[in-house]
This record gives structure tokens, C-alpha cells and sequence, in this order.
């Protein structure tokens, strides 16, 4: 019995990962069941099997690959290391060239939101968790004395509406701007929100070692 399950389970996360790159390449109103079939080689009526409508379907693999993003921010964010490292490794992970498909995903949701109730939801529900581990950790650093941040919550909202508006920018018109330069507006826009002038060059935060992956 465990086994038809863990199968089932298997078949599932098939399903959703195939799903989220169908509508990543194609669109919330254009993917169809069959493009995810045919992602996998499978028939409609599998796919209908797990999920009965494409509703289900959207939504079920938005927050499959949205979840996922939401675990790497959390890894980042509990490091045991100062919150302006952590929150600089999130923040630079979180830029438009780090994770290029989950934006594409994101922006899909929420262009598609106001028309799709369930993926609306889940899109909501995870925006704000991404808001309140960004908030938890400011408040961390204000609490250790690393910076006078005011409002924690509001400095979470005010940098990742940026962010946001920064990756649908970057993600709708790829090589507008250099990869230097969203970092440093990003780090900017830590900085301000933290009430510091610059972020620490003195080794207290990370850096980029590659595109799109903090330092470890």
C-alpha cells in the first residue's frame, strides 16, 4: 500500500514540474492538458486523472514550483550569520538573473490572477510568506543591534515590490541592464530599507559567485 502511494506521489510531481514549464513557456490561458501530456509523453486522461481540471492543474503546479523558491529563500535566511549577510544573499538570490523561470511563472500568476480565484490564492499566500521571512529577519537584525530599520514589515514590502518591479522588467525585456548593475541597485535597496548608508564591504555580507548564487 505504500508503494501505490509513494507512485502516486512520484506521478504527481512529475505532473506539476512538467506543468510549471508548459505554462512558463506558453501562458496561463494558452497551456493545455495536452501540452503537459505531451511534455511527458503521457495520455490527457492521466493528467485528468490527478488533476480533473486545468484550473486544479495551474494551481497545483504554481505552488509546487513556488514552494520550492520559498524553501531555497528559508535555507538562505537561516544561516547562523549575520541578518545583513543573510538578507544579502536572499536579495541577490532573489534578482530578476537568479532564478529567471520562477519569475516567469510569477508573472504569469499574477497577469492570470484577477481571472483565476484558486491561483490567486495560492499566488497571495505565498507572496506574503515571502514577505514575512524577509520581515523575520529584519526584525532579527534590528533586535541584535545590526541596523535601526524602523518597520520591519513595511521595509519587506517596500523591497520586494522593487524586486518585483525590477524582475518583470528584466524578465520581459532580457539584457536591458547588466547583471552588475541589478545587483548594485539591489544592494542599494537593502541598504535603504535597513537605514544604512551602504552594506558592509568588510566581509559581513555575501557576494555573488556566480549568476544568480550567493556565496555559502
Amino acid at each position: 500500500m505504500a508503494k501505490v502511494r509513494l507512485n502516486v506521489a512520484e506521478r504527481r510531481q512529475e505532473l506539476l514540474r512538467a506543468a510549471a514549464v508548459q505554462i512558463g513557456a506558453r501562458g496561463v490561458t494558452a497551456v493545455r492538458i495536452a501540452d503537459v501530456a505531451a511534455e511527458l509523453g503521457v495520455s490527457n486522461a492521466l493528467v485528468l486523472y490527478h488533476f480533473p481540471t486545468k484550473e486544479q492543474l495551474v494551481a497545483a503546479a504554481f505552488a509546487h514550483a513556488a514552494e520550492e523558491d520559498l524553501a531555497r529563500l528559508r535555507t538562505l535566511l537561516g544561516r547562523r550569520t549575520t541578518a545583513v549577510r543573510r538578507l544579502r544573499a536572499a536579495v541577490r538570490w532573489y534578482t530578476p538573473a537568479g532564478r529567471a523561470d520562477g519569475w516567469r511563472l510569477w508573472i504569469e500568476g499574477w497577469a492570470a490572477g484577477p481571472r483565476e480565484p484558486a491561483l490567486r490564492e495560492v499566488a497571495g499566500a505565498l507572496d506574503r510568506a515571502w514577505k514575512e521571512e524577509l520581515a523575520a529577519v529584519i526584525g532579527q537584525g534590528v533586535t541584535a543591534g545590526e541596523f535601526p530599520c524602523p518597520d520591519p514589515v513595511a521595509a519587506a514590502w517596500r523591497l520586494t515590490a522593487f524586486l518585483d518591479g525590477l524582475a518583470v522588467q528584466m524578465t520581459s525585456y532580457p539584457g536591458a541592464l547588466p547583471r552588475t548593475t541589478m545587483v548594485t541597485w539591489a544592494d542599494a535597496a537593502l541598504a535603504r530599507e535597513l537605514g544604512l548608508a551602504a552594506l558592509p564591504r568588510n566581509g559581513a555580507a555575501g557576494t555573488a559567485t556566480r549568476a544568480g548564487t550567493p556565496d555559502t
